[in-house]
């Protein structure tokens, strides 16, 4: 229908749903069938404000919009007017739920794995540069063997030299590989199949259960890093360990694990380890051993042969069940190579050979100076006669040692040239390392005597000078015999022999101390001494290995002697860095008064103090010593073979029930036996061997010189209203021609220091 209006064409036309696109929605047709609406429009409010605008904009029907109330009809409820871009809700599916589980799981996984590239980075950064990485280098054994090769002991920090897997039984790597790190020669480093299985049995126990390091991961910590648990140190261990798997093989990565890591007791090292706790080489280690070991790595302080007895069981036993699993050994030689319940773990015992080892160790450097790779030092030790020379000082001290109220023994023994053949430090390494042969100094008693009477035979006396032993005041000091009683007019012999203090004292003082500290020196020791009145009576502290060498001249004819162990020092592949030549300070004392020496220390071992002492068809001679109120035992002893030392005591210097010629003596003539088993038996230079020089005979005289008014040896003058006896003639006369005759000295020395 058309219209006209004001001279404009107006088209009307109605749209309804039905011709909209798509033709007309539900609720369209709906509200077609409705009444119509009243187009009536309702009335503003008195004084609104009545907008332009379109009133009916409402009657659009949209599929959301909401629908205008019609009038008359009630006012119906108004609708939710719809969030923009709100999608329809879709029904729960698991698959679903497990594509938004793994979109976010993979997110965080990423998120996570850039943080992980970052913090590995920055700690990548905090390392030196990887061109400056290198293994460093193990430190440098000292293997120390006796004079036929038997291996003493290893010295040095490692405790024992490295070994290579081809020098082991195949059963001594495996129980390492099974028990510490079973996929090791699968892994490139870092076992991700492990560390997974840890991370699993760590979250359903709620705690760490056990450690996911690799062997390679363990030799990256012992070798470049700090002991410390935190996240820079296990980064750098991962970057460490797939570097070493790059320049490494697995066998070299598994030997460097073996020779470093920890077994317990500062044992670095499958050798020492072997050898510290059951005493035999890492390559002649049983099944059962290696399994203990490997399994001792757990917990090296607790599980170590020498730990709780069970523990030690029950971790070997894991070892080789995981052993035999992995195929190494079968389940029956698992079976065969557990301990017994209630058996114990044979360990070896450390012996005094130890002591050997402590004082070879110290020496070394000396010799050569700093060790920068393995050596092997030879010395001088028998080891045969070392071992009865522990057992013959433990038994002692074990037996003896409650009675007698003593708890610690020493030994030591030398050729007749100065070649150290023993050495015991102590009752029991384990329990004591202190070296009472070598390091302690204590008093020596009238075991220092010999040096006192050597000095007096080189001033021209003779053992067949008489002396009183009676009562003798030197400014002060009244020295006693150990009985209290005094046997009178002996001779120079009997005065050694029997150990009188009044006589040695005597010689002493008119000889002057220092001629006595002189002598003392040239025979060999070196301990400082003070030239004192009672150094007569072996009052100053010296050590039994330079008391025993300094009878080494009345041995050997006179020469002196330094004590030596060492003989050869080489490198691992044999290179030789010292070498012992002869040496020493050559004659330190006439022939003569070797004989002489000789006649008085043999009779002091026939009728004297130490006749306990024997030694079957041998010429022997020696010299009891017995420190104040017994605190110290002794007794040197000597043949032209062999010198050897003894002392008995304790070491917070108690008193003991000792003496010199009881326990030591007995110790030292079972010892000389067994080292003088089987060789023909000989005596000792005498006078009648040694040619007498004319000088000793014609030189100066010191009773002479005091008759004469001269100085006494000791730089001092003659007593005031001392009357010397008259000196023997002293005129020249061929040597041969004219013996050396005794003098009576007692008379003087009661003259010069009072009766």
């Amino acid at each position: 229908m058309r219209k006209k209006n004001a001279g404009a064409l107006f088209m009307d036309f109605e749209i309804s749903p039905d011709d909209r696109i798509g033709g007309a929605t539900p609720r369209a047709r709906a509200r077609a069938k409705a009444p119509a609406k009243s187009k009536a429009k309702a009335k503003p409010a008195k004084g609104q404000r009545v907008e332009p605008g379109f009133t009916a904009y409402q009657d659009y029907d949209y599929d959301d919009a909401p629908v205008a109330p019609q009038r008359g009809r009630g006012k119906a409820p108004k609708a939710k007017k719809p969030s923009r871009g709100r999608r329809e809700k879709k029904p729960f599916s698991v698959w679903r739920l497990f594509g938004r589980l793994f979109y976010w799981g993979a997110t965080l996984a990423i998120i996570a794995g850039l943080a992980g590239v970052g913090v590995i980075y920055y700690y990548w950064m905090q390392m030196p540069s990887v061109t400056t990485w290198a293994v460093p280098e193990r430190a440098p054994n000292i293997r120390v063997v006796a004079s036929d090769g038997q291996l003493i002991s290893n010295r040095g920090k490692s405790g024992g030299e490295a070994v290579s897997l081809h020098e082991l039984p195949a059963y001594v790597p495996a129980s390492f590989v099974a028990i510490e790190d079973r996929r090791f020669y699968e892994h490139f480093g870092i076992d991700v199949v492990g560390l997974a299985s840890v991370a699993l049995e760590s979250i359903q126990a709620g705690d760490i259960t056990r450690g996911a390091s690799t062997i390679t991961q363990q030799v990256a910590k012992n070798l470049f890093l700090t002991p410390k648990q935190d996240l820079e140190r296990k980064v750098q261990e991962g970057l460490l360990a797939v570097w070493l798997e790059h320049n490494y093989t697995k066998d070299q990565i598994l030997e460097l694990y073996i020779n470093r890591v920890n077994f317990g007791h500062e044992k670095y090292g499958l050798e020492a380890a072997a050898q510290f706790y059951f005493g035999k080489s890492a390559r002649n280690l049983s099944l059962g051993e290696a399994a203990i070991l490997a399994g001792s790595l757990q917990a090296p302080s607790r599980l170590n042969p020498r730990g709780n007895v069970e523990r030690v069981q029950a971790r070997q036993k894991l070892v080789l069940n995981a052993m035999a699993k992995e195929g190494y050994i079968t389940d029956a030689e698992a079976s065969a190579a557990t301990i017994d319940p209630g058996q114990t773990v044979r360990t070896k015992v450390v012996g005094a050979e130890s002591y050997v080892a402590d004082w070879v160790e110290g020496l070394v450097t000396a010799y050569v100076g700093d060790i920068k790779q393995d050596v092997i030092v030879y010395t001088t030790i028998n080891w045969d006669l070392q071992k009865e020379a522990e057992f013959l000082i433990k038994e002692a001290v074990t037996t003896e040692g409650p009675k007698a109220g003593f708890s610690q023994g020493a030994l030591v023994a030398i050729d007749a040239d100065g070649a150290v053949r023993a050495v015991v430090g102590g009752a029991d390494y384990a329990q004591s390392q202190y070296n009472r042969a070598v390091t302690s100094r204590r008093q020596p008693g009238s075991a220092f005597k010999p040096f006192v009477y050597m000095a007096a035979m080189e001033a021209g006396y003779t053992p067949d000078t008489v002396a009183q032993d009676a009562p003798i005041n030197i400014d002060g000091w009244a020295p006693q015999n150990a009985d209290g009683k005094f046997m009178g007019e002996i001779t120079l012999r009997q005065g050694l022999a029997y150990s009188r203090n009044t006589i040695s004292a005597q010689l002493a003082a008119l000889l002057g101390p220092a001629k006595v500290v002189e002598a003392a020196q040239r025979m060999g020791i070196s301990s400082p001494l003070m030239a004192v009145p009672s150094i007569a009576l072996g009052t100053q502290e010296v050590s039994l290995l330079e008391l025993t060498a300094g009878y080494a001249p009345f041995a050997n004819g006179g020469n002196g002697v330094i004590a030596n162990v060492i003989t050869r020092i080489e490198s691992a592949d044999g290179k030789v860095l010292y070498d012992a030549v002869p040496a020493g300070p050559g004659q330190v004392v006439s022939p003569l008064v070797v004989g002489e020496m000789n006649d008085m220390l043999s009779t002091a071992l026939e009728i004297g103090t130490g006749k306990r002492a024997s030694l079957n068809g041998w010429q022997i001679g020696g010299k009891t010593g017995t420190s104040q109120k017994a605190r110290d035992a002794l007794f040197v002893g000597y043949t032209n073979r062999m010198v050897t030392g003894v002392w008995l005591g304790n070491d917070d210097d108690k008193p003991t029930k000792l003496a010199g010629g009881t326990v030591p003596t007995q110790i030292w003539s079972d010892f000389m036996a067994k080292a003088h088993a089987g060789l023909p038996p000989s005596n000792l230079p005498d006078i009648n061997s040694a040619a007498v020089p004319a000088d000793i005979l014609t030189g100066n005289d010191p009773i002479a010189d005091m008759a004469n008014g001269g100085f006494a040896p000791d730089g001092t003058l003659p007593a005031e209203g001392a009357m010397p006896m008259d000196p023997q003639p002293t005129q020249q006369q061929p040597a041969e021609a004219q013996p050396r005759t005794a003098r009576n000295i007692g008379d003087l020395l009661t003259d010069l220091f009072g009766g």
